[in-house]
């Protein structure tokens, strides 16, 4: 339920809610539909965009909505669906509104946002604040990719903007550095916006989604990929003129382009959560959550990529829905996990999410864990669970795996970390070749 309060002396308009969403994309709003249609409490979400849905309502190709709705959907009417079942089920839904920080120090029980909208400021406590804030790839600066400062170098987000919604022109040559899905995506944009797309460039030996995925983009859009390179500088003065490569081997070239996408490379967008004193997991720089997306906060839920960079809407909009339940159980009990067993991967793995087990609930809600390698895993190679020298869990991977791509582990063996055992270290997670 909402409640109005007056305002403040210093003019915030103070409300309250029982549950608050901060983020409208496929997670924030899957979940809001959710919790919303159970009529056992009041939920609004918040989003600082002039319009609901995330990144896909800028995605104009299809294939959003297959495995979660099982039809085939482009991205804004993917990002409607979602928009439309929160409001349909009773949710409410407020854009344009920008959540500037927390009220009270983080180790405090209350769970208040300070958010500024064109209504003015407001401060909305919550009984539970569920953050689904997304990620964002890193941009040239964050890569410290040298050279000048000239106009034409963009992200995938900020291409799809320029050439979705607003339309507008990005160039006549490009370079797209990166070589896994949404590198692709970004390449058919280009193309369909009348940019030649030169080449693809990663620095890995292969490039990283399925081999039909990358076949068939190879033969529509005659893009070659050059495997074992880095970008070494940008050139050019008020316009770009051109990129210099390095390859592995030590050559070097010069591509001639007056445009440049930086794709990949996705970081949770995870400002609020650190404000609010939330531990985040040193691998994925996301908040560490447990099976039922909890914080360590009270109160305090994180779904979606904000947990660890990218994965598909669908998975993220799934994460939503399943953690309704958990958000619920809170508002009933108001109960958290008393001790939480760190959750850990040894390379070559670079991390898993959920990152946390709670010992005496040890239930994953996702139904499994996503996991990451840094370099390419041969099919039967085998994911080894273990605690304390214990082997708990082995499972073996039919297909192999690559970087960037997605790798699930099993979660029968959760039930077997035991809750007198919380003070023998955390569980690892391992390869065996």
């Amino acid at each position: 339920m909402t409640h109005d309060q007056p305002a403040s002396p210093t003019g915030r308009r103070e409300r309250a809610v029982d549950v608050l969403v901060v983020g409208a994309g496929p997670a924030g709003l899957a979940l809001a539909s959710r919790l919303a249609a159970t009529g056992e409490a009041g939920v609004e979400v918040v989003d600082r965009e002039d319009e609901p849905g995330g990144v896909p309502r800028h995605c104009l190709h299809a294939g959003f909505g297959t495995r979660d709705l099982r039809r085939p959907m482009t991205g804004p009417a993917y990002a409607l669906h979602w928009a439309d079942a929160a409001v349909r089920a009773g949710a409410t839904l407020r854009t344009g509104v920008t959540v500037t920080g927390w009220s009270g120090a983080p180790a405090t029980d209350s769970l208040a946002v300070d958010v500024t909208s064109p209504a003015g400021l407001e401060r909305i406590t919550a009984r539970a604040v569920v953050l689904a804030t997304g990620a964002r790839e890193r941009p040239r600066s964050a890569r410290l990719v040298p050279g000048t400062r000239p106009a034409g170098v963009l992200t995938t987000g900020e291409l799809q903007r320029t050439v979705r919604l607003h339309r507008r022109p990005v160039g006549r040559r490009a370079l797209v550095v990166g070589a896994e899905s949404v590198s692709y995506s970004a390449a058919r944009t280009l193309r369909e916006a009348g940019v030649e797309v030169v080449a693809m460039v990663t620095e890995l030996p292969h490039h990283q989604v399925s081999p039909a995925t990358a076949l068939d983009a190879r033969l529509r859009h005659g893009v070659p990929l050059l495997v074992g390179t880095r970008v070494g500088e940008l050139l050019g003065r008020g316009r770009l003129s051109g990129v210099a490569l390095r390859r592995a081997d030590g050559r070097s070239t010069t591509v001639a382009c007056d445009t440049v996408v930086f794709t990949g490379d996705w970081i949770p967008d995870h400002e609020l959560a650190r404000l609010g004193g939330v531990t985040l997991d040193p691998a994925t720089r996301g908040p560490a959550v447990d099976g039922a997306f909890r914080t360590d906060r009270a109160g305090l839920f994180a779904v979606g990529n904000l947990l660890r960079g990218i994965e598909p809407a669908g998975t993220a909009a799934r994460e939503g829905l399943l953690a309704a339940g958990p958000v619920l159980r809170h508002l009933t009990d108001g109960a958290a996990p008393a001790a939480r067993v760190p959750v850990q991967v040894e390379a070559p793995l670079r991390w898993i999410t959920p990152s946390r087990l709670d010992p005496a609930d040890p239930r994953v809600a996702t139904g499994g864990f996503i996991l990451r390698t840094e370099s390419r895993l041969a099919p039967w190679s085998s994911l080894v669970v273990s605690r304390a020298g214990r082997e708990l869990h082995r499972q073996r991977l039919v297909r192999g795996a690559t970087p960037n791509r997605t790798l699930r582990l099993s979660a029968a063996w959760t039930t077997r970390v035991r809750a007198e055992d919380r003070d023998t270290g955390p569980v690892r997670i391992s390869v065996e070749h």
